[in-house]
């Protein structure tokens, strides 16, 4: 029999998440604060996309469990994930164009044009932008329900191009485990949709009643 939480339960249980997705973010302020770090900006910038990658991995695996599991309720989770992906990679951004650029906007678009695992990991995070925006049950409403899942399936897109900006990323250091470890995990929470779509389980059912939009 599928767990099913009380309101009550299910409040706590987002809580605690809540909290732990923000226990990275408050680790790396102590290192930097108590000054630990010995490169901070290596640091920072490497640490705050591998948290974007595991949010997004973590979002795209919500639907998957669900399914296996039967637990719905864990679709109340998966807009908080989304949106904390959007968090650590509006760090990201931010410590690439605050500390490497000095917030000289058009020195950062010359940089993204000119080097392409840039070029990737700005349009990911160009794209995760309206997903965020749109992320409230009002936007839903105001756009639609078809409207919205075809924008919110942008996800699909993300995920590829920030294992492609770090598989990049990590080329010059001949280190590819992590991107490969990233990459396969995504091959399989959306070679699994696949599979349910082919076999005609379509993974979208609508917005409200147990739905599942992604």
């Amino acid at each position: 029999m599928a767990f099913t939480p009380t309101p009550r339960q299910l409040t706590a249980i987002k809580s605690i998440a809540f909290m732990l997705a923000l226990v990275p973010f408050f680790a790396l302020v102590y290192l930097v604060a108590t000054d630990q770090l010995v490169e901070p900006l290596q640091y920072i910038t490497r640490n705050t996309g591998s948290w974007t990658l595991y949010f997004l991995c973590i979002t795209l695996a919500v639907t998957p469990l669900r399914r296996l599991s039967g637990w719905n309720w864990l679709l109340k989770l998966r807009r908080m994930m989304g949106l904390y992906a959007f968090f650590y990679a509006l760090l990201h951004f931010t410590t690439f164009l605050w500390f490497d650029h000095f917030f000289d906007v058009q020195e950062m678009l010359k940089d993204v044009v000119k080097r392409p695992f840039i070029t990737v990991g700005f349009t990911a995070f160009v794209l995760l932008v309206p997903l965020a925006v749109t992320s409230t049950n009002g936007m839903v409403r105001r756009l639609g329900g078809k409207r919205w899942q075809m924008l919110h399936k942008l996800v699909y897109v993300i995920a590829p191009l920030g294992i492609l900006h770090f598989w990049w990323m990590r080329a010059g250091k001949h280190d590819f485990n992590k991107p490969i470890l990233f990459g396969l995990i995504v091959l399989v929470l959306l070679g699994m949709r696949a599979w349910w779509a082919r076999a005609g389980k379509p993974v979208t059912r609508g917005l409200t009643q147990g739905s599942d939009p992604r």
